[in-house]
């Protein structure tokens, strides 16, 4: 859950519904059609509401999730919203359950009970899957098989509809709300990701940026987002080892003003030395990604100058934000 923002905002939706839970929604979503800058976050790796047969139903319970969930990236993503007032959705459905990133037919029929159904007979599995990181995750380095059990088809088809289908609906309704009212939007699509190694001697990247090798946005998104890290001091990456996965592949269209980015964060810089809990590098991290963001609103702004309906119109992009 997005702690920290305000409950009581008549403008917060929550959607879909977490299988065993009492009613938790699967995410919760602020702003969109009231949004200050042409920019949705979007979190889907940071949910933590687990049913407790779930949890029963993994093995090592403790140590898989904290390796799976992109922890406290929420928290992150809270802060930057509350700052700079951008639209904002966050899921609380857990990884475990099922990844948010990943089609919804990228499953490992092997961890499902029933057979292989005939209208899936003819697709591969994916090499995601195959690892193990399919739509329900399977088995993670350093642990193994994740679960103690088969899963049911009728669990993984829940899954589907409670959750992954809720959330990607209202995601693609943010994401045209916002393009409608500025004439373009951007989506950073934000994560974590485990401390990378070190190459030729050279100090691992803090942050990743990934547009599908150039396929999910502008360049001069990417171009500005590397100018600002190198003016804060921060080390990144462009795509390798994160180039974006299931939620750029599905939402980004450029040539029609979606622009969709993937961050990736270096867990050490804000969670603490068991990466569990925030860390002394929070803070830091909240101001670098809050600066971030407000850059790449102002180039998403001008690019919106360039479709055809703003420049009919005369509109600038900063123009729009008195409305």
């Amino acid at each position: 859950m997005a702690e920290g923002l305000n409950e009581s905002d008549s403008r917060e939706i929550r959607g879909g519904a977490i299988p065993g839970t009492h009613g938790v929604s699967a995410f919760r979503a602020w702003g969109g059609e009231h949004s200050v800058l042409p920019v949705l976050v979007a979190v889907p790796h940071a949910g933590r509401a687990y049913p407790a047969a779930l949890l029963r139903d993994m093995r090592h319970a403790e140590a898989a999730s904290l390796k799976l969930e992109d922890r406290y990236v929420d928290k992150l993503a809270a802060a930057v919203a509350r700052e700079t007032k951008v639209a904002l959705l966050v899921a609380q459905a857990p990884r475990a359950m099922i990844d948010l990133n990943r089609a919804p037919d990228d499953v490992d029929w092997e961890m499902i009970s029933q057979p292989k159904p005939a209208e899936a007979a003819s697709t591969a599995t994916s090499r995601r899957a195959r690892s193990g990181l399919g739509l329900i995750p399977r088995r993670l380095p350093g642990i193994g098989e994740l679960w103690r059990r088969r899963h049911d088809e009728a669990e993984l088809t829940g899954r589907v509809g409670g959750i992954h289908e809720p959330y990607h609906a209202q995601l693609a309704a943010m994401l045209t709300s916002i393009r409608e009212r500025w004439g373009a939007a951007l989506l950073i699509d934000l994560h974590s990701m485990p401390p990378l190694p070190s190459v030729a001697g050279q100090p691992p990247a803090q942050f990743v940026i990934g547009d599908r090798f150039g396929a999910s946005s502008h360049g001069s998104l990417v171009g500005g987002a590397f100018a600002y890290l190198a003016e804060r001091g921060v080390r990144a990456a462009h795509n390798r080892p994160y180039a974006g996965g299931y939620v750029l592949e599905r939402h980004a269209s450029p040539a029609q003003g979606v622009h969709a980015i993937q961050i990736e964060v270096d867990r050490t810089s804000y969670l603490d030395s068991r990466l569990a809990e925030p860390g002394p590098g929070f803070d830091t991290t909240v101001d670098v990604l809050i600066g971030l963001v407000r850059c790449l609103a102002a180039v998403v702004a001008e690019l919106a100058l360039t479709t055809p309906q703003r420049r009919e119109a005369g509109e600038t992009g900063w123009s729009l934000a008195a409305e």
